[in-house]
This record gives structure tokens, sequence and C-alpha cells, in this order.
């Protein structure tokens, strides 16, 4: 079974744990903020999110002012929850669509955007399809445009016990895995908790493909962590990931 069909499988299963409007996942902590602030002003701006998920992401650019996003995820629960979401807070510039993105194409060349986002997509796919969808990115993106995406760390499955609140148990070594899918789960502060996927990748993989792709200015790259504020606010749930990277941004302008 591909990875990727796991994924439709994990997020259509447990879609109504993922939905939510106020930070809950381990994740709405250590990661999307960060991504929030990478993208900056976002005033009048048109935006793709790749693996939207529920739309938390993109919900939140909305609101900042983007004249439109539009989202895309294999999960057809998924999908439903960002539609309920966006319907409830009156977000009408927002569209979304049931898409398998190794496979599809995404935007339209023709109208190039301004910004593509992708939180946590490449961790359920190989590189090869990770690469099919960086040159898609690469066509659908103005001149100047920006692309913003995070995975989980590439050392987090070999540095962390397979523990709560959040962990990829590894499958091999660091070097010889890549593209082998490592298992994991993300807790949410109310205790609940989700299955994830991380398709092992390591530094060079993602250097390399971003280079293949046409990406060939240096990015932008940042080791995502929980931070001082985070265990003061909660020390039982955070602590245990004081001092370790948990995931990677990249930012790149094309």
């Amino acid at each position: 079974m591909s990875s990727i069909m796991e994924a439709k499988e994990i997020y259509d299963g447990h879609a109504d744990l993922w939905v939510r409007h106020d930070p809950i996942l381990l994740s709405d902590y250590s990661a999307r903020p960060r991504v929030l602030e990478l993208c900056g002003d976002v005033e009048g701006l048109t935006i793709l999110d790749l693996g939207c998920g529920e739309g938390y992401v993109g919900r939140q650019l909305a609101k900042r002012g983007a004249a439109s996003v539009a989202g895309y995820d294999v999960s057809s629960g998924m999908i439903a929850g960002a539609e309920q979401a966006a319907a409830a807070q009156r977000l009408d510039h927002l569209t979304y669509a049931v898409s398998d993105l190794r496979k599809a194409e995404f935007g339209d060349a023709s109208q190039p955007v301004d910004m593509v986002i992708a939180v946590f997509l490449f961790n359920y796919m190989d590189t090869a399809s990770m690469s099919r969808i960086l040159d898609r990115v690469r066509k659908v993106l103005k001149p100047g445009g920006r692309f913003i995406f995070t995975v989980p760390h590439p050392l987090l499955p070999y540095i962390k016990p397979a523990e709560k609140p959040f962990y990829m148990r590894a499958e091999g070594g660091y070097l010889s895995s890549v593209d082998v899918p490592f298992p994991g789960r993300i807790w949410r502060r109310d205790g609940e908790s989700v299955e994830v996927q991380a398709v092992h990748k390591t530094f060079t993989t993602y250097f390399s493909a971003l280079n293949a792709a046409g990406f060939t200015r240096m990015p932008h790259v940042e080791e995502l962590h929980i931070t001082a504020d985070h265990v003061a606010l909660d020390p039982d749930f955070f602590g245990p990931l004081a001092d370790l990277p948990l995931h990677v941004a990249f930012s790149l302008t094309s």
C-alpha cells in the first residue's frame, strides 16, 4: 500500500480529531504559528494550500486578508471538515478540492499565484512524488512568489523515544532509509492523539529536490522546536520535548 493511501485512511478515519478552531495539537504551537509568521503580510494575495487538511492554516491566512486560498487534500473527510469550518466562519474566499497531489495538476500556470504553502505534506510521499509537486509549484508561482513548507525533522525519529506527545519511529538507518515510511503519533493537549507518518528524507534529499525543480536560491531554513514559553504554559505536555528539533520550515522565493 502506498504511503499516500495510508495517509488518506489515517485522515478519513479520524478527521474529527483534526478539526479545530483554536490551537490544540502540538504542532499548532510548535510549527503553524511560525509558518504564519514566515508568510508575513498576505493582504490581497492569492495562495495555494497543498495538503491543507481541515484548513486550519488557510483559515488564518484568509482572516489576515488573503484574497483567495485554494486548499487541496487527499482526504475527503478532511476536506469536508475544512468546508464546514469555512462556511461556519463565513470565509467564502476559501475553496477546497479532494486531490491526490502526486498525480493531479493543481493551480493554473496561466494564472500564477503569489504564494504556495505545504504544511506537513511531503512527509506522506516518496522523493519522486515530492519532486513532481515541486516542479508544479515552480510553474504556478509568480516570479518573486513565495513557497513555504514544513516537514518533521529528519533526525527526530533517531533521537526521540516512541513516547508522547510526539514521535516518529525509525525503521532502519538515517542514510539508508530514504523513502521508507516511519509511523508516528502526535498528541493534543486534551489527551487525544492522532496517527501521523514520515516518509523519511534527509536534508540532502530536500535540497537536491529543490535545486532540481529550479529553486536555485538558498532557502531560509529553520529547525522548529518547543520554547520556554511553551513549557511555562504546560510543563507536563511540552516539557518532554524541550531542546529537541521537531520540525523543519523551508521558505523560498521563486
